[in-house]
């Protein structure tokens, strides 16, 4: 599982270590692997052009440290000093002992059009808010430099804690960072700002907490939590969901969440609403209701919301089973919260950007610039596992604790009926067993990396997500 530490925590684990290890060697330590993967990005450091972007803290110290190392390896090395008087001296001096040289911000555009890398060494961790003007006119001629420019730990400009990015920011195509993943580079908008990441090990390893702020599950993760049904399974032991989905507006919505629900792995689907004859044409394995939800007969969860329309009546109905319950779509709309608050079993919710702004009652930009924080909210607020769906999914647990990214979600999810795949997946995962935060973070995985096996570059629908999903369970057991 990946990791990742708030600014506070990483800071008092660096505390602990330093006083355990020689002064200055954690900065040494970061600088080797700075340098190195510096070298790795060039390809030939003899004869290559440098730029570090220098600011007053520690990642400026970081970045003087590796320029003078791959200066010493006959790289010419310019560092474009925003501060001079406040640079870091040692790694100022070890730069000008090892061939580098000086020029201030105004001379910076020449250099920076000729650099092959670029670092960016010029707010730490501890930044808040954008980029001071003459900090940010460097941002800006880094990304026009034809060179690969490498952040120093977090991009400078974007919120390490947060992942929100408040003004103007470096865009980098490659970000090293040291002891320990940061929120911020795992959460968008702050993600597309990183690049790909790249982790130092300094030795914080034995200094950091068992709990993270973030956590990100990779295969071998999602494998141990997939359900697999033994020799003595029947529809019960792997798990029954019902759906109660789709209107006579929406008939697809029903249809693409049990199938969701299928590719998930239930034992068996009972389907409860208006799109009977479309989800019995496709599925006729699926158990039709004609009456409502609480007379459908035994489930392990429920599904309720996709297509839903202006019915409440399900969603009202279904909200007092004593089983998981996943709300989606118009459910979110239609729920009553104070139902989501008194329930006893668990609630799984999952919204779009624009569902948890209607929820939280504030602008759509607002939850998608502090998504982090949103997702946080509305578990608290509701008292339930919150999946906020977008380019980077989280989950919330109902109790705090960390959050969980999916890492696999791709670009070409967004397309109408995929999030009602989603939730049928989740819903079949919630029926056999998986609590509502494990459902929801192994569901999006799943979900994230069928879009990218049925895509593979090209357009796709809701329909052949579904299909995937299959292919991206069995990829996962490997």
């Amino acid at each position: 599982m990946r990791t990742a530490y708030s600014v506070e925590t990483v800071r008092a684990a660096e505390q602990r270590l330093m006083a355990r290890v020689p002064e200055g060697a954690l900065m040494q330590r970061a600088a080797a692997g700075l340098a190195v993967a510096c070298a790795q990005l060039v390809g030939r450091v003899y004869g290559s052009r440098v730029v570090l972007l220098v600011g007053s803290g520690d990642n400026g110290g970081d970045a003087l440290y590796a320029g003078a190392r791959l200066a010493r390896r006959g790289a010419g090395v310019v560092a474009v000093l925003l501060s001079p008087e406040r640079a870091h001296a040692g790694g100022l001096a070890a730069l000008v002992r090892a061939g580098g040289r000086t020029v201030a911000p105004g001379d910076a555009e020449e250099v920076l059009h000729r650099a092959d890398l670029v670092l960016d060494g010029i707010v730490g961790i501890g930044g808040r808010g954008g980029l001071r003007p003459d900090a940010a006119r460097l941002a800006e001629l880094a990304s026009q430099s034809q060179g690969v420019v490498v952040a120093v730990d977090l991009p400078s400009g974007v919120d390490a804690d947060s992942g929100e990015v408040r003004g103007a920011a470096v865009r980098a195509d490659v970000t090293v960072t040291f002891g320990a993943h940061k929120p911020g580079l795992l959460i968008d908008p702050a993600r597309e700002y990183a690049g790909a990441v790249r982790l130092v090990d300094i030795g914080l390893g034995s200094e950091l907490p068992g709990e993270a702020a973030l956590e990100a599950l990779q295969h071998a993760d999602v494998a141990a939590l997939l359900p697999v049904p033994g020799a003595e399974s029947d529809k019960y032991r792997r798990g029954v969901v019902g759906i109660a989905a789709g209107s006579g507006r929406y008939p697809g919505a029903a249809v693409l969440a049990v199938a969701g629900a299928l590719r998930g792995g239930a034992g068996a689907v009972r389907y409860v609403g208006p799109a009977s004859d479309a989800v019995i044409a496709r599925f006729p394995e699926v158990l039709v209701s004609e009456g409502g939800p609480l007379k459908a007969g035994r489930v392990q969860a429920w599904v309720v919301g996709p297509g839903a329309g202006d019915d409440a009546s399900a969603v009202a109905d279904v909200v007092t089973a004593d089983v998981p319950v996943l709300i989606d779509a118009d459910g979110l709309r239609l729920v009553d919260p104070e139902a989501v608050r008194g329930r006893g079993a668990p609630t799984l919710m999952t919204p779009h950007a624009g569902e948890a702004a209607a929820l939280l009652g504030v602008p759509r930009g607002e939850v998608e610039g502090a998504r982090l924080e949103s997702v946080r909210e509305l578990a608290g607020r509701y008292g339930a596992t919150v999946l906020l769906k977008g380019s980077t999914t989280l989950v919330a647990g109902s109790g705090g604790g960390a959050v969980r990214v999916n890492s696999t979600g791709t670009g070409w999810l967004a397309t109408a009926g995929s999030g009602d795949v989603l939730s049928g997946l989740c819903g079949s995962l919630l029926a056999a067993g998986l609590s509502a935060f494990d459902a929801g973070s192994v569901g999006a995985y799943l979900h994230g990396l069928a879009g990218r096996l049925a895509a593979d570059g090209a357009p796709v629908g809701a329909h052949d997500v579904a299909e995937a999903v299959r292919v991206a369970w069995r990829d996962v057991r490997g």
